[in-house]
């Protein structure tokens, strides 16, 4: 048995930089690795969760000229914590601005969780720009999938955390959490906006690994970062990322002559198994891997082995 691969050694951006993307909005992006290696766009998760300098780790930097950034709203992007013009098309455009901006034809379009919905919405509307597409935790946005995550589901799980979830909203509008949370967020109180951000944003971060992890679920209750998420998180899953219901999955099709690979974990509480097991059957161009033993997180041992595995594959890289 080869042993399990982990993250590449900490790197810096050999160069970074702000781009206008209109409506108001300028967005923070990096360029990691080795310019004019293989082409890649890493996409975060939330939405509004922005990126980190271990996401820069997944791709081998000798191999890949591999841009970061962060979407709209959060992160180092402006205006911070923004709704307006933020949504998930403003995001796929966004996308290709950087592509056209770092002159590629084409990339690896590498997300996970929220980045995997968001990559297979650019891939489905952009096949052509995609050479490979590496997808992980897969959440295709159903209303089903939200219910199952903020109304009924993960929380006969997790019943402390969703006690403390619910805490914030008054009995009578617990059932609907997502549009109840809604109304605090976008609250004209600043102070309610961050209790509710944080409450919210810790649901996710303690029910996204399988056992806990403090050093990935503390960031979650941290007010700054918080507030970003939350808000822009609650803002997507209100509108159901404006996408028409079902829409991921039925355009699977056009994903047929793109290479990939699916990575999901099989105790994934916020993206229940059987989408990816749909995006599966749908896409069967893509390798798939089902993880045993194994939650949401990219950082969990057995899904980020094979993050890296296909990383490392589509750089041709031999086993």
């Amino acid at each position: 048995m080869s042993r399990m691969r982990t993250l590449y050694p900490e790197i810096d951006p050999f160069e970074t930089g702000m781009l206008d993307v209109g409506d108001g909005h300028s967005i923070y992006w990096e360029r990691v690795g080795t310019r004019g290696g293989k082409p890649a766009v890493f996409l975060h998760g939330g939405p509004g969760g922005g990126i980190s300098p271990k996401h820069r780790r997944l791709f081998d930097p000798e191999c890949y000229d591999l841009i970061l950034f962060d979407q709209r709203g959060c992160g180092r992007s402006l205006p911070y914590a923004s709704l307006e013009a933020n949504t998930t098309w403003h995001l796929v455009a966004d996308i290709e601005r950087l592509r056209e901006m770092c002159g590629f034809q084409k990339w690896l379009v590498f997300g996970g969780s929220w980045g995997s919905t968001l990559a297979l919405a650019y891939a489905e509307t952009h096949p052509d720009r995609v050479s490979e597409l590496v997808v992980r935790g897969i959440y295709t946005l159903s209303r089903a999938e939200l219910e199952w995550y903020y109304q009924f589901g993960v929380s006969e799980m997790f019943p402390d955390k969703w006690e403390r979830f619910q805490a914030p909203i008054p009995e009578a509008e617990r059932g609907d959490m997502i549009a109840a949370y809604r109304k605090l967020l976008v609250s004209d109180d600043r102070q309610k906006q961050i209790e509710a951000a944080v409450a919210w944003s810790t649901w996710e971060g303690q029910t996204i690994t399988l056992l806990p992890e403090p050093e990935t679920s503390d960031v979650f209750s941290e007010a700054e970062f918080a507030l970003a998420f939350a808000r822009i998180e609650n803002h997507y899953f209100v509108h159901g990322g404006w996408l028409e219901e079902g829409q991921l999955l039925r355009d699977a099709h056009r994903l047929k002559d793109i290479p990939g690979l699916i990575v999901h974990g099989r105790y994934d509480m916020p993206c229940p198994a059987r989408y990816a097991w749909q995006l599966h059957k749908a896409w069967p161009k893509a390798e798939f891997y089902l993880i045993e033993g194994a939650g949401h997180a990219y950082s969990e041992p057995g899904i980020l082995d094979r993050l890296i595995y296909a990383t490392d594959k589509f750089a041709g890289k031999k086993e």
